[in-house]
């Protein structure tokens, strides 16, 4: 029974040990410090991609900004070195007299030995026919350069530069470079009558092309640049734009002022810069799609998304194994406490690993289960003592009753002149008494507790006129050993007054002693009323009331037993109706 109980509490233990309780420390701790934690890496997220989500088009719009600046500055560079090579023929023929050439020859050689890009400078009177060219390739007269529209606006205003879209060089047999050029109007004073010239340098479109394709915007971006009349100069698509297979808003470029512009073209939605290239009248347009700022828009939002559950997974994990580490010492010192009011008080100096706090509990409790084994031991010794005096008390008391009743039939015999019966009743009374007395000691030899029994049946058998009567087997070797006082009087009383009275046959009553291995048993035997089963269990929890009987009755005589040997020692009763009754007292073997 002791084990299923050890059992049971260490299975509850450990249900409650790995049970999630709502309201403990640990479940307290971890659901605040997670919420908490929670609730700022949301906010910080949510405020993250709100700034992302406000400034991702104004980043976009000035990254690209930066993007075509550059580009716009390295364009401008090179046509800026390009109308440099035009000044410095300018300055040549400005100075060289018409007949000698050879110096400005050299000087055209000499530019297109070390800028592979210029494919060719040519030289024009006002008049059409050509002066010099470079390199000395051979010249196609089927050219008629009169009939140019760049050559007519560089007459009809010389001192502009002029560069022409993107086109297929016509100067020379055989040679058909793309090229983009540029003209100037030049003026000689060498001579007494001023001479109009015109200069073209044609650069091989090929650099322009490279400026402009290593400008990315995205993955989908680019950019074009178109003239003021609409031209396009470059376009990373130029030759679906020529065949009608892509269109592109220039015109409505043209328009917009510099700057950035977020518009709907074909039904997508882009990001329009325009920026003005000095020199050459030119417009830089780039175009990017917001449908990748949104699909960055969107990768953020998941990496936010996954970077907050990591965060949560390693939050709980964190704040499980935190919690865990300060709740641990209180749930083993909960577990101690459940044990405590369970009745369980074998804990000895108990001792729990922790915070100082805790330290500081676990020696209050262990203070705590020292005091209440103290109050303990003092009440159980204090009630020891309050139920021997109480049975010291009864063991004292003397039944009125029975003391009147013993002397009125010595008084009666007296008068009758028994003498025989008067002198018997008087020693077996004066033995009885002087056994109760013992000296005050709490302990007889079994031989004078057989002895006071002895006393006691002469003396009821004669006031009975010999109802019953009784045998004793005692073997001398049992008198060594001691028992307490006074335990059998009160099983013959309860045998005379409530078996053998209540029959009309002649009683018997036996007592007999019996030495086992490590007990003595009494065993008391009658032929009377017997105990019915309803009353067998009275008998053993309450005293008798009878009006004869001592006042110690059967129960103060199993207590008295079980107080002074222990719960394993006692009486036990064996009883049927109408037939008899045998009880069993069983005390330890205790020498004198």
């Amino acid at each position: 029974m002791k084990k299923d109980r050890a059992n049971l509490a260490k299975n509850i233990y450990i249900k409650n040990k790995f049970k999630f309780r709502i309201n403990s420390i640990q479940s307290v701790i971890t659901l605040s410090f997670t919420s908490i934690t929670l609730l700022a890496m949301i906010f910080i997220g949510i405020a993250f991609f709100s700034t992302f989500s406000d400034n991702a088009e104004k980043n976009a719009a000035s990254s690209m900004q930066q993007i075509m600046n550059q580009a716009t500055i390295n364009l401008e560079n090179y046509l800026h070195s390009m109308i440099g090579i035009s000044d410095l023929i300018q300055s040549k023929i400005s100075v060289a007299p018409l007949g000698n050439l050879e110096e400005i020859n050299d000087v055209l050689s000499l530019t297109l030995e070390i800028r592979k890009d210029i494919v060719a400078v040519s030289i024009y009177t006002d008049n059409g026919n050509l002066l010099l060219t470079s390199p000395k390739y051979q010249y196609d007269n089927t050219y008629l350069v009169t009939q140019q529209e760049w050559f007519l606006k560089s007459i009809e205003d010389p001192l502009d530069y002029l560069f022409q879209p993107p086109h297929v060089q016509r100067l020379f047999e055989d040679k058909r470079p793309w090229v983009i050029s540029l003209s100037h109007g030049i003026t000689s004073d060498v001579s007494s009558i001023p001479q109009q010239f015109i200069t073209k340098v044609d650069m091989n479109f090929s650099v322009i092309e490279q400026l402009c394709s290593e400008v990315v915007l995205g993955q989908r971006g680019y950019i074009y640049i178109v003239d003021s009349s609409g031209n396009i100069i470059y376009h990373p698509q130029q030759q679906l734009i020529y065949t009608g297979l892509k269109q592109e808003d220039i015109e409505e470029a043209l328009k917009k002022e510099p700057g950035s512009y977020l518009d709907t073209y074909q039904g997508e939605k882009r990001i329009t810069t325009i920026m003005n290239i000095e020199h050459a009248n030119w417009t830089m347009v780039g175009v990017s799609f917001l449908d990748e700022i949104v699909q960055n828009k969107r990768n953020l939002n998941a990496l936010i998304i996954i970077t907050l559950l990591f965060g949560i997974i390693f939050i709980i994990i964190a704040s499980i194994f935190i919690s865990s580490k300060i709740s641990q010492p209180i749930k083993r010192l909960e577990h101690q406490m459940n044990k405590v009011e369970r009745g369980d008080f074998n804990i000895d100096n108990l001792e729990v690993k922790g915070e100082d706090e805790v330290k500081q509990l676990t020696k209050a409790f262990n203070l705590m289960i020292i005091r209440i084994k103290q109050l303990m031991n003092q009440i159980v010794t204090e009630q020891e003592s309050k139920r021997k005096s109480e049975i010291k008390a009864l063991q004292a008391q003397i039944n009125p009753h029975f003391l009147y009743n013993t002397l009125d039939s010595i008084i009666w015999m007296n008068e009758n002149k028994k003498y025989d019966g008067v002198s018997e009743m008087t020693a077996a009374l004066a033995k009885l008494f002087r056994i109760s007395l013992s000296k005050g000691s709490e302990t007889i030899s079994i031989c004078d507790e057989i002895e006071h029994a002895r006393s006691y049946l002469i003396i009821q058998k004669i006031r009975y006129k010999k109802k019953f009567d009784f045998t004793i087997d005692l073997p001398n070797n049992l008198c060594k050993y001691k028992t307490v006082k006074l335990i059998l009087q009160p099983i013959i009383e309860n045998a005379i007054y409530h078996g053998i009275n209540k029959i009309q046959e002649h009683g018997v009553i036996s007592i007999k002693v019996v030495k086992k291995e490590t007990f003595v048993l009494f065993v008391i035997t009658d032929n009377g009323y017997g105990i019915s089963q309803d009353n067998l269990k009275k008998v053993m929890n309450q005293e008798s009331t009878s009006r004869h009987s001592s006042g110690v009755g059967i129960k103060n005589v199993n207590e008295r037993l079980k107080l002074s040997y222990g719960n394993d020692y006692g009486i036990e009763i064996n009883s049927e109706f109408e037939v008899g009754t045998t009880i069993f007292i069983k005390i330890p073997l205790v020498e004198e």
